[in-house]
């Protein structure tokens, strides 16, 4: 989560020239400033560094009195729906100069570089340097947080690998796929960290583990091998522009300020639903004014992310819960009123069946007005989305909404006690879902 990091200090030297870095990595936010994601170094000018910078490029360098060695790329990564794995290989042994640092994403060498600047054969780099400390999503100065999800960081000293230790090809989709238990070794202070995104210990045999600073560490259900729903910031034009701000993974979108007349921010699934099936999600709005025309439910689309399309009250299911009235809208047209409110805070559980055509509201575990029917059923060529909407007016509208698809928590808070899965055993919700109602990952959708 962002302003939260990983450290561990580093007590004995090891291979310095040859090394191997690999990582899986989930995106939060589209950049508007350098993230870092992997730092070892003293200070801001001796330290070697990996990092996504405001364009949504991805570098990675050394440097000292100036950069020793550094790549960094022309091509933008702009995904924060699904997972990259990163490898940065390191070997300044070698004769070939352009071989001596080399990355990889998703199993392919990255080759154009805006900026390029080799490594001086058998240069000594930062890595694995007595009394550098090693930083997981944090610069040396107090910036430069990563706001996302971090899986299987593996350091290797002293060994060069490529991406097909760590991954191969799915025969099948050609779809790059993690390799959960790799034939790598790790060397004095290499580490295996973050397997099966559960805590910080090492998996390696050499026990170097990571210590949590500034905040504290939250699992999410969502990885490399089962990616759950985040909210999308991509997925509709009244979003971008707005006020809106993401974090957690993108799982918690807020509108601070208020945005602008005529922008509705709506808050979408990055995952639609688009054939057949029964999902169910959870969200906790919050921080609204009873003033205000928030609503929370539906949205369907043919694949158009403009506001006419994604904004229109024909394309909604909506269920007005901070307003002088409480009701439903579905398409446009009434279908509940005088409902009773939903209060700040409390747990919205949003049921679509799409086998049947219905939907239904929960609220802290029970069932919120009358079941809603007539759902258009799967076929008729729409996508369809969870989202949170937050309508516009003159002074503007103030929201928080903090989504659960299955991820195991609201913002940065994990659930913990009692807690449950879907039908399937996968997720982790608040409350119960309904019987044969599933998460919204990508394992329930190829199934």
């Amino acid at each position: 989560m962002a302003n939260t990091y990983l450290s561990r200090s580093v007590s004995s030297n090891g291979n310095r020239q040859k090394f191997t870095i690999s990582m899986w990595i989930k995106k939060s936010p589209i950049l508007s400033s350098t993230q870092y994601i992997f730092t070892q170094g003293s200070d801001d000018n001796n330290n070697f560094s990996m990092y996504f910078d405001s364009a949504n490029q991805f570098g990675v360098w050394d440097y000292g009195s100036g950069y020793n060695g550094r790549l960094a790329s022309t091509r933008r990564f702009a995904d924060t729906n699904g997972w990259y794995h990163i490898v940065v290989r390191v070997d300044t042994t070698l004769a070939t100069a352009d071989d001596r640092m080399r990355f990889y994403v998703n199993g392919v060498q990255e080759t154009d570089f805006g900026t390029r600047v080799n490594f001086s054969q058998n240069f000594n780099t930062h890595v694995n340097q007595s009394g550098n400390a090693v930083r997981l999503g944090y610069y040396t100065s107090g910036s430069g947080y990563f706001d996302g999800y971090m899986s299987h960081v593996h350091l290797c000293d002293g060994y060069s690998y490529g991406p097909d230790s760590f991954g191969q090809t799915d025969a099948t989709t050609g779809e790059w796929k993690i390799n959960t238990s790799p034939n790598v070794s790790y060397g004095t202070n290499g580490f295996w960290w973050l397997k099966d995104n559960a805590n910080t210990t090492d998996n390696s045999p050499n026990s170097n583990t990571f210590t949590v600073a500034n905040g504290t560490l939250t699992k999410s259900e969502d990885n490399p091998s089962n990616v759950f729903a985040t909210i999308n910031p991509l997925l509709g034009s009244d979003v971008i522009g707005s006020t809106v701000n993401f974090s957690n993974g993108n799982t918690t979108a807020e509108d601070p300020n208020g945005s602008a007349s005529g922008i509705n921010p709506i808050f979408m699934s990055s995952l639609g639903m688009p054939s057949k099936g029964k999902w169910y999600c959870e969200v906790q709005p919050s921080s609204f004014s009873t003033s205000s025309g928030h609503s929370i439910g539906l949205v369907r689309t043919k694949g158009a992310t403009d506001d006419s399309v994604v904004g229109g009250n024909t394309n909604k299911l909506r269920y007005i819960f901070a307003d002088t009235a409480y009701y439903i809208i579905k398409y446009g047209t009434n279908d509940q009123t005088g409902l009773s409110a939903i209060s700040s805070g409390a747990t919205v559980g949003l049921a679509l069946d799409l086998d049947n055509g219905t939907f239904q509201y929960y609220v802290d575990g029970s069932a919120r007005a009358n079941q809603i029917t007539g759902i258009n059923s799967a076929n008729d060529g729409y996508d369809y989305f969870f989202m949170m909407d937050l309508e516009s007016s003159s002074s503007g509208r103030y929201g928080l909404a903090k989504f659960n698809f299955g991820n195991g928590a609201f913002g940065s808070t994990q659930l913990t006690g009692t807690t449950y899965q879907d039908s399937n055993g996968r997720g982790i919700f608040k409350h119960q879902p309904p019987t044969n109602f599933l998460a919204l990952c990508t394992k329930n959708l190829n199934e």
